[in-house]
């Protein structure tokens, strides 16, 4: 039996001006899975993702963790956020410490770990992101590659069992996305289950095992990649953009080739060609 590491239960929210930003959503996130969830600005990704950790309280539908329902108490919730950490798209929001090590520090601290467990949390943190010697610089003069490990740091140091990242390459250049992408990675082979959103598709093309498309607050579609990135119909209504391993692919399919456009990767892509050519 899969352990279910959260779920959502018919999930909506309404904002105090009646906005409604999710309706009905239900999701399952299955232990060690490395989950994306995509879709347009305002889809309302950033809204389920302050749901995911107690951050909001649904209006209808509840979310649950490790198979219990998260209540709103100050104590339960701590233990909620033990367990699932979640790293914002701004740095900014996440960094107010005046040195690397003070931010990194101030989730263990809350915890209220040992002066010792935290100092060895903080160094475990730091060399597993790659920011070992950066303990007394200042955040704000960090580039923002720098800053986003930095952020994640302040997170591992917690030790959550679930990651929740929001768009966690945004503003990055293409080698801040590999250092990014290759922290995730390890994380996940260290057990731990990690869901984030973003609108890169050739960074989740890479990344998930499974996508949730979301739109206008609700899940219009759930799957693997290649279910999801060949729906052009899908992609189009979600304003997004297929790889560019798909587009390839559909090309030489409406110029009679007769090619598996559900394909997805370069390999894969370079494969379905060469059998064609054949």
């Amino acid at each position: 039996m899969e352990h279910i590491h959260l779920e959502t239960k018919n999930l909506s929210f309404t904002y105090p001006d009646g906005t409604q930003a999710l309706k009905n959503v239900n999701i399952q996130i299955k232990k060690g899975e490395k989950i994306a969830i995509m879709g347009p600005n305002g889809a309302g990704k950033s809204t389920l993702f302050s749901h995911f950790n107690g951050l909001s309280e649904p209006t209808s539908g509840h979310v649950e963790i490790d198979g219990e329902k998260i209540i709103f108490e100050r104590d339960e919730l701590l233990k909620v956020r033990q367990k699932v950490g979640i790293v914002f798209q701004d740095p900014n929001d996440q960094l107010f410490a005046p040195t690397v090590k003070e931010d990194v520090a101030f989730g263990p601290m809350n915890l209220g770990l040992e002066y010792d467990e935290v100092k060895y949390r903080i160094t475990e943190a730091l060399e597993m992101v790659g920011m070992a010697g950066f303990e007394d610089k200042t955040p704000h003069h960090l580039s923002g590659g720098q800053q986003k490990r930095v952020a994640i740091a302040g997170i591992v140091a917690m030790r959550p069992e679930i990651m929740i990242l929001d768009e966690p390459t945004a503003g990055l250049d293409p080698e801040g996305v590999d250092k990014v992408l290759d922290i995730l990675n390890k994380l996940n082979d260290e057990g731990i289950s990690i869901v984030i959103s973003s609108h890169d598709i050739e960074m989740v093309n890479q990344f998930a095992d499974k996508i949730f498309v979301l739109y206008g607050g609700e899940i219009i579609a759930e799957g693997d990649k290649h279910q999801i990135f060949s729906n052009k119909e899908l992609l189009k209504k979600a304003h997004l953009k297929a790889p560019v391993t798909t587009e390839i692919l559909y090309k030489l399919k409406e110029n009679g080739l007769d090619v598996d456009t559900e394909k997805i990767s370069i390999d894969e892509t370079v494969e379905e060609i060469l059998k064609v050519k054949k």
